[in-house]
């Protein structure tokens, strides 16, 4: 536990060096319930059959990029599980981001999300079941048009520190490329967002090298206040590879943030 604290500390110290920007920059706060049918991670079932419930606080540190968040998951059918394995179940991730773009006045504007985060099994022993993953996005919002942006995400996650019992076969990549466009409808407030994405899984959790799985999506946004916003989506992932998901899974996510 000290590592991830001593980041977040981190953090928070470095962000108050660049708290002298304009008087429009502030702290902006986010706190997400969320809600998934079907827990699905990087195309593994991470409950089984089961959906889970997801808590997180944001905080972007004065629009300079720099952001830390704390998330919470848990399963949403506690009686899937009995006595400990509920608790075993359960996990805290601490991530620590960088946002930023490239070539802005270009067509091929590149977005892109650095993150490190630190998942904890706090009911397990720390050689457990604790890991950690870097996380790299980037986006061109501009280089195909009509509203179209293709993204790429390189996912690596390896056990948390040495003597755990995870294997070393645990450690692997996961490449991940997709589009996402919004369509405006009249009978809609918001965009519908329709996303696609295909995945290639290279050794992540013992798993093949090979690509994996294919999901589509469909989300939108429903305004509550000046600060609430719910956010439900709809996803069907098309399942490849057996040691990453036996089976074709259809899921829903529901979400509730509060901005402050």
């Amino acid at each position: 536990m000290h590592k991830p604290k001593i980041l977040l500390i981190g953090a928070i110290l470095l962000s108050t060096t660049v708290s002298t920007q304009a008087e429009e920059n502030k702290l902006g706060v986010t706190f997400d319930l969320a809600y998934m049918s079907k827990w699905m991670t990087k195309g593994k079932e991470g409950y089984s059959e089961n959906g889970a419930f997801f808590q997180i606080i944001d905080l972007d540190f004065w629009n300079t990029g720099l952001g830390v968040s704390v998330r919470h998951i848990n399963p949403a059918n506690a009686g899937f599980y009995t006595g400990d394995d509920v608790k075993d179940k359960q996990r805290l991730d601490y991530s620590v981001s960088y946002k930023s773009s490239l070539f802005d006045d270009q067509v091929y504007k590149t977005k892109h999300k650095l993150s490190w985060t630190y998942k904890n099994y706090y009911d397990q022993a720390r050689n457990e079941g604790n890991v950690q993953a870097w996380k790299l996005k980037l986006s061109w919002p501009g280089l195909l048009g009509k509203g179209i942006q293709p993204y790429y995400i390189a996912h690596y996650e390896y056990p948390a520190g040495s003597n755990y019992h995870k294997t070393p076969h645990w450690a692997g990549w996961v490449h991940r490329f997709g589009m996402e466009v919004d369509l405006d409808l009249a009978q809609l407030p918001k965009p519908l967002c329709l996303s696609s994405e295909v995945a290639y899984t290279d050794g992540l959790r013992a798993a093949d090298h090979d690509w994996s799985y294919a999901t589509f999506g469909v989300s939108t946004k429903v305004k509550m206040t000046d600060n609430v916003v719910f956010i439900p989506e709809l996803f069907h992932q098309i399942s490849m590879d057996d040691s990453v998901c036996e089976r074709d899974v259809t899921y829903c996510k529901l979400s509730m943030k509060w901005k402050f």
